[in-house]
């Protein structure tokens, strides 16, 4: 692998600026005539990448995405002609980047475990070969977003060679099937004007310019996670957007790895923003030790890690989020389903407060600055499912965790992002201090989504999906109304019609809601699964209603056996086989029939 991009071996310009003022990570320098607004920089000797952020007369402010330690005025700014970008192309998936798609296995190959300032590589290995298969031919008329041909990136992963963005016109040249490297020329395009577009497997692209698609679709079909909190209550539709807001230690790192490895997206992007160290270590050590469900395959031949922890410089932690964003929408546009997960977005914000202090700019809510609800948008609105340029399906899902002090719903970042996401998956300190998993409270959560995935569960799982899930959170919202009566007079104060409905909430969560992520049946629990779990516990549910119409004790027929058999399905049947639960159905009418039998026998 080469040491540094062609974008970086630049002559100094006649007027060259230099350093005037240091703040942490931003620079301001004169003279700015040579610079433009986010152009890529150089500072110093040890070329120290940065970004121009602001224009001011005569005056560019610069963000530096490394230590500025040691950074004085008068030293020398080179700027690079480029806005910040990433590489996109065969390699990325497997990899270990950084905030600014610094490859982090290279550097650490080649200089040790701690990266020391200055160091770079090309995101994409250079020197590998890729077994390319073109699906052109010369002649052929080609426009942006067009497939060149495939590249089989792994075993999970067909790479689709795009014709790069802006780039229209007649095949001239394309190369046979063969074995290439990233810097061999594969096709040429000639425009209508006669210019010669020479493109390679790879491209570059800007990360905070929302790469082009044909049409925006509605989002209708639901991104299936395996977990029934979410898929049943509060599910979350492909190209749709969602956030996991919660205090310290209520599982939101824990849920966002069940996403990873159980959602049934193609690509998974998994961005650690300011996470602490031994959190994306975790990451890092056990991703590659997973396995696809799907395939049996290694989990991270479908994932792409993007590493920026908040040991590292907050420039570069703000940059992750597009950079992650940008790779997203790439495997979007070859037609695949893509999975965001950002952990977390509260220390993006972080890195946005500390840099507009460093601007001195006026704060608003809480330090943050003024713009951070636009930044917030401007990020969650990248999310959608699309017709592609070639004519393809695809989609980005953005899933975002958000860590409020405290668990305090109430601050900027959470509120704000409320307005722009349509799940909420709100986390619970008291249910994670139970040990309750997924710890999602569903009295503060919601998803927009519901109505619009409800065709594809009655058409792919049952007609009665809908009415099921309303008539379950009707009873909960029942039942947490109740609570407050029990705390205060206990629950043998209530007559048995309501100790009915905190009997069957009880079951409800216990059975249904909870979910051990290391139980190896009950981890997933695939849609249709789902469904007959949620049906079998409503059904017993509306049994009860006839034992407390006859005025039998309720206790009796929660002593039942077949209770206790309603208590183990989630962990005794994987499958979609639907016999096991109609046998269970059978147990509760021959089970209450006989208790009425024996009530009315009783009564004469």
């Amino acid at each position: 692998m080469n040491e540094s991009p062609t974008a970086r071996q630049l002559t100094p310009t006649a007027s060259q600026p230099v350093v005037t003022m240091v703040s942490g990570p931003v620079l301001k320098t004169c003279p700015s005539s040579s610079l433009s607004m986010n152009e890529l920089v150089e500072v110093g000797k040890e070329r120290l990448l940065g970004e121009v952020i602001s224009l001011d007369g005569d005056v560019a402010t610069i963000q530096v995405f490394e230590n500025t330690s040691g950074i004085s005025p008068g030293t020398k700014v080179q700027g690079l002609g480029l806005p910040l970008y990433v590489e996109l192309g065969p390699g990325l998936i497997g990899t270990i980047f950084d905030g600014v798609q610094r490859p982090l296995q290279y550097l650490h190959h080649q200089w040790g475990d701690f990266i020391q300032r200055g160091r770079i590589g090309n995101p994409l290995d250079r020197e590998r070969l890729w077994d390319f298969s073109p699906l052109l031919s010369k002649g052929e008329k080609v426009a942006s977003g067009y497939i060149l041909g495939d590249v089989v990136e792994s075993e999970l992963v067909t790479h689709r060679v795009l014709v790069p963005p802006e780039i229209e016109g007649t095949v001239d040249l394309i190369v046979p099937p063969g074995k290439y490297t990233l810097d061999d020329v594969i096709a040429n395009v000639k425009a209508s004007d006669g210019t010669i577009h020479a493109l390679k497997l790879f491209h570059r692209w800007p990360v905070r310019k929302i790469r082009p698609y044909a049409k925006r679709l509605l989002p209708a079909e639901p991104l299936i996670t395996g977990q029934r909190v979410i898929d049943t209550f509060f599910p979350l539709a492909k190209g749709g957007t969602a956030a996991i807001p919660g205090g310290f230690g209520t599982g939101k790192t824990i849920t966002q790895h069940q996403l990873t490895k159980w959602t049934d997206a193609d690509i998974i992007v998994y961005i650690g923003c300011g996470e602490r160290g031994n959190e994306m270590t975790g990451v890092l050590v056990d991703l590659p030790q997973l396995l696809d469900p799907r395939s049996q395959r290694p989990l991270i031949e479908r994932t792409i890690l993007i590493a920026n922890t908040s040991d590292m410089p907050v420039a570069a932690r703000e940059a992750s989020i597009y950079t992650g964003i940008t790779i997203a929408e790439y495997y979007r546009d070859m037609g695949y389903d893509v999975a965001l997960m950002a952990d977390s977005t509260s220390r993006w914000a972080e890195a946005l407060r500390e840099i507009s202090g460093r601007l001195e700019e006026m704060p608003a809510e809480e330090g943050f600055p003024a713009y951070l609800a636009s930044r917030l948008a401007a990020f969650y609105e990248r999310a959608g499912q699309v017709e592609t340029l070639n004519n393809k399906k695809g989609s980005v899902t953005l899933i975002g965790a958000v860590s409020p002090p405290g668990g305090d719903f109430s601050e900027p970042v959470t509120m704000h992002t409320k307005r722009f996401v349509q799940c909420f998956w709100a986390l619970d300190k008291e249910m994670a201090s139970a040990r309750y998993f997924p710890a999602i409270n569903y009295l503060q959560s919601y998803s927009g989504y519901s109505r619009k995935v409800e065709p594809w569960w009655r058409e792919n799982v049952d007609s009665g999906w809908l009415e099921l899930t309303e008539k379950a959170m009707q009873m909960l919202q029942e039942d947490a109304k109740l609570q407050n009566t029990v705390k205060l007079l206990g629950e043998e104060a209530l007559p048995d019609d309501q100790k009915r409905i905190i009997e069957g909430a009880k079951l409800f969560k216990n059975d249904f809601l909870q979910q051990s992520a290391f139980d190896a049946v009950d981890t997933y629990a695939s849609p249709q699964k789902q469904f007959l779990l949620l049906d079998i516990i409503l059904y017993f549910f509306d049994r009860l209603a006839e034992v407390v119409t006859v005025r039998i004790p309720l206790f009796r027929a929660m002593e039942l056996p077949v209770v206790v058999k309603i208590h183990r399905l989630k962990f005794t049947h994987k499958g979609d086989d639907p016999a096991p639960f109609l046998a269970i159905r059978q147990q509760i009418d021959q089970e209450i029939g006989t208790l009425l039998q024996q009530h009315h026998e009783s009564s004469f």
